[in-house]
């Protein structure tokens, strides 16, 4: 998760889709937990009184409304597409309460006569608006897939245009990509707990209800206004995991589910952070050996040891005086912050070679002018990312302030490209926590899982994870496959997930098959 500055340059999406996989900036992150009684409130089905008789479903406004739908904006959808807003309760245990308003568009599928139903989609987060990722994917998904299904995106509740959720927060308050010194230590608090007291303030009893669990009860309302008895879904990323959380509340209501790029669904939260930071090293490691063997190219080392120490003195120099380039004047924590470069071994290749010529530059001219930096994420944006994930998991994030510095301490040292951001403290450690606990994962539902091998957000370890959390599902590893997004990067993943979205046919067992270059 990187929102400081991205030092390496922009890279094409894949060829076949523009899929976005987010849980930053990058277009980039509890057992079901409700008694009987509360399930019978809060879910999209009608009750049954303890005499027998039907008693009246508090949820009849919304399920059975009608979604009025007109043309898209035409300067962000094809003609094709339409648009609506679906209402919704802003809490599920008050459905007579405050409502929020959930914006919806669709393209219909092309053939009614082979029409299956809706395919939803979420692009990830958390705190990604997923209205374009159906206009995104249209014009690369497999003709057959179009042909069965209407193309539904959604922004989540609190997000884009989803009756979205503002905190009011400064620019230096909006990055959280922050190191750990002893010396701004203190500070990093005060900023912590100040992000925290500024969405309790301006969200107030919303905040609450702002949660996974209520983005999947919205999930299963749009299911039913659309008059669907079961819904398919795309989800990347954090969309993993909202999709497993509709698994485990609504499984009699899934068809077939594709879960790209999955979140562990037993770390989620302040082990989402973690995990990136663990992943970091052997990717690291990697790199170094793959760049070792080309140093008549890179001139950065003849065996990895020496890659890695060229690597660290650039750091050094930089701490020192920071590294103007291209994208922005660079300090080593910078450097350090773009640990996901290092899952793309060239492209991380040459953006080192690069830096090592601007640091050796700097120490022989006169100090260069500042780059400005790029323009940082929507407030929105963050805000829901900590509105969702704190609102999701903050009983589990520490209280004590301490525990944090020594985390940051130790996992600086275990893991040093980002060890340090990943355990430091995070506006969760002063958050209330949500309307009800998290959701613990734990089912028999068929999904789908891809995942590449050298995923800088999601590690494969956490999509074996989300494997072992959902028994009836089966996973696709792209060996070798590089970067966070798997769907349309021409792997054999792409054949077994349009295979299952045609056929609902899973592969027999697990798979791991070779990245296909273009």
């Amino acid at each position: 998760m990187r929102l400081r500055r991205p030092p390496t340059p922009h890279h094409p999406s894949p060829t076949r889709t523009s899929i976005t996989v987010r849980t930053t900036r990058r277009a980039s992150l509890t057992a079901v937990g409700a008694v009987v009684a509360s399930l019978m409130t809060l879910t999209p089905t009608t009750a049954v009184a303890a005499s027998g008789a039907a008693a009246p479903d508090p949820l009849r406004r919304y399920t059975q409304q009608k979604l009025d739908w007109r043309p898209c904006d035409a300067k962000t959808a094809p003609a094709a597409f339409q648009c609506a807003t679906l209402k919704v309760p802003l809490d599920y245990g008050d459905p007579g309460g405050e409502q929020l308003t959930i914006a919806v568009d669709r393209l219909r599928a092309s053939s009614a006569e082979d029409r299956r139903g809706v395919l939803l989609f979420n692009p990830g987060g958390p705190g990604a608006p997923g209205l374009d990722l159906p206009v995104a994917l249209e014009a690369f998904l497999p003709r057959e897939v179009k042909r069965r299904y209407d193309l539904v995106g959604f922004d989540p509740r609190g997000i884009g245009q989803s009756s979205p959720l503002s905190c009011g927060l400064s620019p230096d308050e909006l990055n959280f990509d922050r190191p750990y010194h002893a010396e701004t230590f203190a500070k990093d608090v005060r900023w912590a707990r100040t992000v925290a007291a500024k969405c309790e303030a301006a969200a107030g009893r919303k905040l609450r209800h702002i949660t996974t669990r209520d983005t999947a009860r919205d999930m299963d309302v749009l299911r039913a206004a659309l008059g669907e008895r079961k819904i398919s879904y795309y989800g990347g990323s954090y969309g993993t995991y909202l999709g497993a959380v509709y698994l485990q509340m609504f499984p009699r209501r899934a068809d077939r589910f594709v879960l790209d790029s999955a979140v562990d669904p037993v770390r989620y939260g302040r082990g989402t952070f973690q995990e990136m930071a663990q992943g970091t090293e052997p990717a690291f490691v990697r790199w170094s050996r793959w760049t070792a063997r080309r140093h008549t190219t890179y001139r950065l080392g003849t065996t990895p040891a020496e890659v890695r120490e060229t690597f660290w003195d650039i750091v050094a120099r930089a701490d020192r005086a920071p590294v103007v380039t291209d994208g922005g004047t660079l300090t080593g924590d910078d450097i350090r912050s773009a640990r996901d470069v290092f899952f793309q071994e060239r492209k991380a290749a040459d953006w080192v070679a690069g830096l090592k010529k601007a640091a050796e530059a700097a120490e022989a001219a006169e100090p260069a002018a500042p780059a400005p930096d790029p323009e940082l994420p929507p407030e929105n944006t963050i805000a829901g990312l900590w509105a969702v994930m704190c609102g999701d998991t903050a009983a589990a994030w520490p209280r004590d302030p301490e525990q944090y510095r020594r985390d940051a301490v130790r996992d600086k040292a275990r893991y040093p490209l980002y060890g340090d951001f990943a355990s430091t403290v995070k506006p969760c450690a002063f958050w209330k926590p949500g309307s009800e606990a998290a959701t613990e994962v734990d089912n028999d539902a068929e999904a789908l899982i891809l995942q590449n091998q050298w995923d800088p957000q999601t590690p494969l370890s956490a999509a074996r994870s989300m494997h072992r959390a959902l028994h009836g599902s089966r996973m696709v590893t792209v060996a070798g496959g590089e970067g966070h997004g798997v769907y349309g990067a021409r792997s054999c993943a792409d054949e077994v997930a349009d295979d299952y979205l045609i056929t609902g046919r899973l592969p027999a067992e697990d798979r791991t098959c070779p990245i296909v270059r273009p």
